[in-house]
């Protein structure tokens, strides 16, 4: 406790109290500081500013319209392209390549064997009217009773693979695999016809024959007709004629037994 008693004693005497900060603060009198008037007693009516030197007054508040600037957005290359992308797109059977107007050409060009092939659209590689062909010709076949759908879609590759090998040797430009499965294809669809006559009477009779020899001779002109025109190659039709005979008399021969 002495040690305390000695401290408080050696400690600052200050003639400093407590009621002292009643009558000024920091060197403000009472009556000119407005600050220290009891709450209530402030006149709010006017604007307070500062008396001491040194302290800015505070400045007007502006009141006129603030500019803003418009912003104008310009997309750049690749987001317009992405934009528009989705109006210059195809439409999606045409990216698969299913074209009804060129199945439909083709179609006409097999069924009407005298009219001009048209050489561009011949060429080009479509298996969406030879698959529907070949299921058609399956499903008469299987109306007579004959389920003989692995004989023609072996017959068939084998048929596109001997054709795409004999006529890459034959003409100078070349072919497709592609391009000769799709001809070879639509030339199919009169053998439909005669497997939809097989349904109704039996072609073994002489009624058969000839309609039968008039159906390979009809899918044989018509292949070779589409591929000379396709292919540029100009008195060659008996030619590529004679081993399409070949193939479509195999399917003949499934359709009358």
């Amino acid at each position: 406790m002495s040690g305390f008693d000695n401290f408080n004693t050696d400690f600052y005497q200050s003639s400093y109290s407590v009621d002292d900060q009643s009558q000024a603060g920091y060197g403000y009198s009472n009556t000119d500081n407005p600050y220290n008037k009891p709450y209530g007693q402030y006149d709010y009516s006017q604007p307070m500013g500062y008396s001491s030197p040194g302290v800015m007054q505070p400045q007007q508040p502006y009141t006129g319209q603030i500019f803003q600037p418009a912003q104008t957005y310009t997309p750049s290359a690749s987001q317009s392209m992405y934009s528009n992308s989705f109006d210059d797109e195809p439409p999606l059977l045409e990216e698969l390549g299913i074209n009804f107007d060129h199945i439909w050409q083709k179609t006409l060009t097999v069924l009407h064997p005298m009219k001009v092939a048209d050489g561009s659209i011949m060429n080009e590689t479509d298996l969406a009217g030879p698959m529907v062909f070949c299921l058609a010709f399956g499903a008469t076949l299987l109306l007579s009773g004959k389920i003989q759908f692995g004989y023609v879609y072996g017959i068939s590759a084998i048929g596109c693979l001997g054709m795409y090998c004999l006529l890459n040797l034959m003409s100078m430009t070349g072919v497709s695999f592609g391009c000769v499965a799709s001809v070879l294809g639509y030339c199919l669809l009169p053998m439909i016809i005669l497997s939809s006559f097989g349904v109704l009477f039996s072609l073994q009779g002489m009624m058969g024959i000839i309609l039968t020899a008039t159906i390979i001779s009809w899918c044989s002109f018509s292949a070779s007709k589409i591929f000379i025109s396709a292919l540029a190659m100009d008195g060659q039709q008996l030619l590529v004629a004679y081993p399409c005979a070949l193939l479509y008399g195999v399917f003949a021969l499934i359709s009358v037994f």
